[in-house]
């Protein structure tokens, strides 16, 4: 790779000494950062590092304090509510802004529809919405609707909307959280194409084997400050990672204590199937760490929310500590000591617009109730609790949950869900979105629930972590298990095999092992 001083072409967009405070709390401290023509600049850092302020204020959607932003060199003040798409300066979001019920073309066009006589010109729309997919190597239909798409073609669909607004400065926001690995790598062959084309791209990914593959440049952020840019030929994911947190993390697995092997089995599930799912066995012993793994579409999801009630049954039996038992709805599990963690924190897991104590006690009101009236001084032993021993971090308690950092707001629900007291645990998708010093932490706090005898399930899309903390791995494939991992043999190769179908156990023998 070229020096990180000659890196693509001339200074496009930059912020010059930006600082940002919210009333009195400071967020960020005298930042610089440019983006070239054609280069693609990784921002990275723990959650509440400032990435988010620092590209809210690279896009218009935020004022700085104080400092500038420029634009080809001259001082701008961005207009906000997303009018700086006029000047070439797109974001892509985490979560997706399409409307669902609109074509691929309707969506690209919203809000800047061709029109002749005040009527629509569908068909020049749907030509231009063919070309721009085309430009980007995809196959879908522009008459497709947005709710008939995978997660990944959705992406293409936001993907090519900015390049349908001409955009300079592309700025996207962990675009691959909820990607395969085939569909990521598409994704990166996207990339590619627009920074050759001169697109510049603002990339945020908590992924730093992305980070080393896409990206030319690398501004590592930590508790609101610069802390370096550095050409990313320079770098390696762990010296990104110690600037990250500014430390070593070399323990980022904490060591695996094995189970004792006369354990008893605490959920055993025998055939279950339900609306994606068919003949899923396995087993899960006290003090046990399992993990799923597999493709997304597997299944993986499905088979927990079978469990605890949230999809319906078909058959098959589910039994805990020995005795059957057949959950319809969430509360029922809850009161047996079973608690399931959403992957979608945001959607179902967390309530946004309130503080932090509400939505600890959510699940468990009863506890913390007198009669027909809550009990505040016991929420708030329960949030003293919680805050403690999983290091939550907030303005104060009352702070809206929508603006804590990811990796905060999945520590709250950590402690939402041990506040039920749960014996077993399952947590999808642990650390989606979350820098390497939270994922850390997680990781942690995860090793020492099963050391204290808690038994519990992970689900991951991030095959490091499954080997990292797994006892034994269930392997997902369409549906159903296509195999059973346990010791030296939980490898990713492994794994793979199992995923895409190049091996499978025949009789699973080992599941109920």
């Amino acid at each position: 790779m070229q020096p990180a001083d000659t890196i693509g072409g001339p200074v496009i967009l930059s912020a010059e000494r930006i600082s940002k405070s919210f009333g009195e709390v400071p967020v960020l401290f005298s930042i610089d950062f440019d983006i070239r023509q054609g280069e693609c600049h990784a921002i990275i850092g723990e959650n509440g590092a400032g990435k988010s302020t620092l590209i809210k204020i690279l896009s218009g959607l935020e004022q700085p304090t104080s400092g500038h932003v420029c634009l080809d060199g001259q001082r701008v003040e961005l207009p906000p509510h997303g009018e700086a798409e006029k000047l070439g300066i797109v974001v892509i979001h985490q979560e997706l802004n399409l409307a669902e019920h609109l074509t691929v073309a309707d969506s690209i066009f919203l809000g800047r529809e061709l029109k002749s006589h005040g009527f629509l010109k569908l068909k020049e729309m749907r030509e231009a919405a063919r070309h721009i997919l085309d430009t980007l190597h995809v196959d879908i239909d522009p008459d497709a609707r947005i709710h008939s798409l995978s997660v990944a073609d959705k992406q293409m669909v936001e993907v090519a909307k900015a390049i349908s607004r001409d955009a300079r400065v592309l700025i996207m926001d962990e675009p691959t959280a909820v990607l395969s690995q085939a569909e990521t790598e598409n994704f990166f062959e996207q990339v590619d194409r627009l920074k050759a084309k001169g697109v510049s791209i603002i990339f945020i990914s908590h992924k730093l084997d992305e980070v080393m593959r896409l990206a030319d440049r690398v501004t590592v952020l930590r508790d609101g400050q610069h802390i370096a840019t550095v050409g990313t030929e320079a770098l390696t994911p762990d010296s990104i990672a110690q600037m990250m947190v500014g430390r070593e993390l070399s323990n980022l697995y904490p060591p695996k204590h094995e189970p004792d092997v006369d354990a008893p089995v605490v959920l055993k599930v025998e055939n279950l199937s339900g609306e994606s799912i068919e003949n899923v066995s396995f087993t899960l012993k006290r003090g046990e760490i399992v993990g799923f793994a597999g493709l997304i579409g597997s299944g993986r999801t499905a088979v927990a929310e079978t469990i605890v009630g949230l999809q319906h049954r078909d058959s098959g039996k589910v039994e805990l500590n020995g005795e059957p038992v057949h959950f319809t709805e969430v509360s029922q599990s809850i009161a047996r000591g079973l608690a399931y963690m959403t992957k979608d924190r945001k959607g179902r897991g967390l309530l946004l617009n309130t503080g932090l104590r509400p939505n600890l006690t959510l699940l468990t009101l009863k506890k913390h109730s007198r009669g027909l009236f809550i009990n505040e001084a016991s929420e708030d032993e329960a949030l003293a609790r919680a805050v403690r021993r999983f290091d939550i971090r907030a303005r104060d308690a009352s702070v809206k949950v929508g603006q804590l950092s990811g990796g905060n707001q999945q520590k709250l629900m950590l402690g939402k869900m041990m506040e039920t007291e749960p014996d077993i645990i399952i947590i999808d998708e642990p650390t989606r979105g979350i820098d390497v010093g939270t994922k850390q932490q997680i990781y942690h706090i995860i090793a020492a629930l099963a050391a204290e005898g808690k038994s519990i399930i992970v689900i991951s899309s991030e095959m490091p972590e499954i080997i990292g903390l797994s006892h034994r791995v269930v392997v997902m494939r369409e549906g159903r298990v296509a195999g059973v991992i346990e010791g030296q043999e939980i490898t990713e190769a492994e794994i793979m095999r199992y995923a895409a179908g190049l091996k499978q156990d025949g009789d699973h023998e080992r599941i109920s092992a």
